[in-house]
């Protein structure tokens, strides 16, 4: 296998960097004045991650590209981060916004539309009941409540460099002993980590029941794959073994599918036919307007309505005025009804494949030392040899050096993939096209890197 040469690397880099100024100027005057007006000049923190100098201004975006402010245009891979999986202004989810916004937004009263996209839920994932937040994060928040509220205990069990939105209890890991401490970079935690948490690494059956068998864990967080931190694929039996755990420590199972439904129209509860007991999602069942929603087994429902009074239900930490608003249930109906159907899947997962190919080859070709992991239609590539088996080895296969190279290259030659690591996620509008000159771009970067 290659070693990346340090020193060429650099030189590669800073030619990128010269690239980009001279492509970017418009972008580079918009930061200026951003940044007079917002810290790092930017709307949210995690902005400032972008390769190059400053971030791209986006000026407009279509299907599966989209155009900055100096004229680029881009393929983009990145799609929101599975927030606009659909594609940028998906026809059918327009037309549904764009009829709604006539009609009311929001009123604090439910629609047609929550019992239809209900339905719709309960089909693809086999949960029968569903509730309706503002992001997947409120979804994760809300769950954890419920589970304490009727487990009557106070331990959330999480993965070791797991993601699920800006949840306090999730921004744990471990140390070196095996000890819960909170994760570097978490910002103004409220307590000690180990008050609310255990981690256990994925993949590890003896972790989790010996994290479960305290005896005071109300829940288990989890998605049945891996992917902020770089996709890791469940080893076999591994989610319905955790299921059985679940049942027999009393934990309620909740499993978060915002990013994994990228493996098609029901996400891996349906793929690998799991029966948790919540199930929370959002991002991209409404086509970019915000959105979360929670689902959960009929025993779980009836548990909760035991333990909560109508007189307090609004104010015992669970819902936000705008969720459930009519405005972002119209979006998901078209959505998950007319765009992200059973039969889109078919396209996206496969082209989500041959990217993975192109991936491969190019690695194959140059020996370079990387692995692509495959989810549906998700690919992303690792600086490691093998397959990741848990978020530690993922995470140990990061190098922010390469990764800003790598985003800054395929930025400058039209792509756009995510900032936080190597990720490339297909649309319905995404086309062979496309993934054909990803693979061209790709392949051309390897062979300068390998070219020392």
């Amino acid at each position: 296998m290659r070693e990346i040469d340090r020193d060429h690397l650099k030189k590669l880099n800073a030619k990128e960097e010269e690239r980009f100024l001279a492509l970017h100027p418009k972008s580079g005057e918009l930061f200026k004045k951003a940044k007079e007006v917002m810290p790092g000049g930017v709307p949210m923190s995690w902005m400032a991650k972008w390769p190059g100098a400053y971030p791209v201004f986006v000026d407009s975006a279509r299907g599966a590209r989209f155009t900055d402010v100096d004229g680029n245009e881009y393929i983009d891979l990145c799609l929101g981060d599975t927030g606009s999986m659909t594609g940028h202004s998906p026809a059918a989810t327009v037309d549904a916004i764009n009829a709604q916004l006539k009609r009311g937004m929001t009123a604090m009263l439910p629609t047609e539309d929550a019992v239809i996209v209900s339905r719709e839920l309960a089909r693809r994932f086999h949960l029968p009941l569903w509730q309706f937040t503002v992001t997947a994060t409120d979804a994760n928040r809300h769950v954890i409540r419920y589970a304490r509220l009727i487990t009557e205990r106070s331990k959330i069990i999480v993965i070791d460099k797991c993601y699920h939105g800006s949840v306090d209890e999730t921004f744990a890991t471990l140390d070196d002993a095996g000890n819960t401490i909170k994760r570097p970079g978490n910002l103004g935690a409220p307590v000690d980590l180990d008050l609310t948490t255990r981690v256990v690494e994925f993949n590890d059956l003896a972790g989790m029941e010996a994290a479960l068998a305290h005896g005071d864990v109300a829940a288990i967080l989890m998605e049945p794959a891996m992917t902020n931190i770089g996709i890791v694929l469940p080893e076999d039996g591994y989610l319905k073994a955790v299921e059985v755990l679940a049942k027999k420590y009393g934990a309620v199972l909740i499993i978060d599918e915002t990013h994994t439904i990228s493996v098609g129209p029901g996400g891996m509860t349906a793929l690998y036919g799991l029966r948790p007991d919540i199930l929370t999602i959002g991002k991209a069942i409404a086509g970019g307007i915000p959105t979360g929603t929670f689902g959960m087994q009929e025993e779980i429902a009836a548990r909760i309505k035991a333990k909560v009074e109508r007189e307090l239900i609004d104010t015992g930490g669970i819902g936000s005025t705008l969720a459930g608003n009519a405005l972002s249930l119209a979006a998901m109906r078209a959505t998950l009804t007319q765009v992200l159907t059973d039969e889109t899947f078919k396209h996206m997962v496969a082209l989500g494949q041959k990217w993975c190919d192109g991936v491969d080859a190019a690695i194959k070709e140059f020996e370079l030392p990387w692995y692509c992991s495959r989810l549906g239609a998700r690919g992303e590539y690792l600086f490691q040899a093998t397959a990741p088996r848990t978020g530690k080895e993922a995470s140990d296969a990061g190098d922010f050096e390469l990764e800003q190279y790598i985003h800054l290259r395929m930025l400058n030659d039209g792509f756009l993939i995510t900032p936080f690591h190597n990720m490339a996620l297909v649309s319905p509008e995404t086309t062979q096209g496309d993934i054909d000159a990803h693979t061209q771009a790709f392949r051309a970067m390897c062979k300068d890197l390998a070219n020392a």
